[in-house]
């Protein structure tokens, strides 16, 4: 039985991501800052097998995806325990967009890091956010091959996982080991940051 998806952010890449999973066959519920209801134009668009909920109740799914902006990543510190869930981090951390695009100065550490420290117990890996959203909504079996989606994180069950249900909605999963070493590669300003690789057939 495929696990359940849970989005928190139904901006772009919430709505990006969701689209894929959904195709594959899995059931997402998305959650935003507003009450559920906000949520029906983008749940029609998105078809069967979405539906919306309070951030709460999408952290009662299998694997809860991060898709909300930066600043509002640690008003979700208190809504739960975190112990032992598994999140995908799919946050960049801008502090301003277009056209400077500055990020947070967070000393030594990689982003995905102070999402782990906020969301204490969490099992965080890193995905989904090297790529624009329009490259990332699209096919991503492209010219023979599989479009390229890093992955970092710490717990190697948990980074295990998610390259599975990465390949299984059709992208090419590489993993860049840790949170501290490789998410820095894949964060916003890092080397990875905006690559569109495609993974071809040996």
């Amino acid at each position: 039985m495929k696990k359940t998806i849970g989005i928190i952010g139904a901006g772009n890449i919430g709505k990006a991501v969701a689209g894929h999973f959904l195709k594959a066959g899995y059931q997402v519920t998305l959650s935003n800052s507003k009450d559920p209801s906000t949520l029906q134009s983008t749940l029609n668009q998105l078809g069967n097998g979405a539906k919306g909920g309070t951030i709460q109740e999408v952290t009662e799914t299998d694997i809860i995806i991060l898709a909300l902006p930066w600043s509002q990543v640690a008003t979700l510190a208190d809504i739960r325990d975190w112990k032992d869930k598994i999140v995908i981090d799919a946050t960049n951390h801008f502090i301003t967009y277009y056209p400077d695009f500055d990020v947070e100065d967070l000393g030594d550490k990689a982003s995905s890091e102070v999402v782990r420290d906020l969301l204490k117990g969490s099992r965080i890996v890193k995905a989904f956010n090297t790529i624009f959203f329009k490259i990332l909504e699209a096919d991503p079996h492209v010219a023979s091959g599989n479009r390229v989606l890093f992955v970092s994180g710490d717990d190697a069950e948990a980074k295990a996982l998610v390259k599975d249900i990465i390949g299984d909605i059709g992208f090419a999963p590489v993993d860049l080991g840790s949170l501290s070493v490789g998410s820095k590669f894949q964060q916003a300003k890092g080397a990875l940051a905006t690559l569109n690789l495609i993974q071809l057939p040996s």
